[in-house]
């Protein structure tokens, strides 16, 4: 994660994008006011938007626990393709 001044982003705009955009680095505003804003890839926004709506309700979240721990002792279940 960067942390950098308006005015350091404003002068080396392409340099920070691409970089949010290259290695999935977070870069941080620091504007007046307390005003921040956070940069990060259009990728990075669209996962966190996924992972937002898979844990959005009381259920999915615990299914999704349930299946993590599952695996996590090896308790899962095998299933053949089905060729068309």
């Amino acid at each position: 994660m960067t942390v950098i001044s308006y005015s350091d982003f404003r002068k080396n705009l392409m340099v920070y994008l691409d970089n949010a955009c290259d290695n999935n680095e977070a870069v941080i505003v620091s504007r007046a006011h307390n005003k921040n804003v956070v940069v990060i890839s259009l990728d990075e926004y669209n996962s966190w938007q996924e992972t937002k709506c898979l844990l959005s309700t009381t259920k999915n979240h615990q299914r999704l626990e349930d299946a993590v721990k599952r695996g996590e002792h090896g308790i899962f279940e095998t299933h053949n393709l089905i060729a068309e």
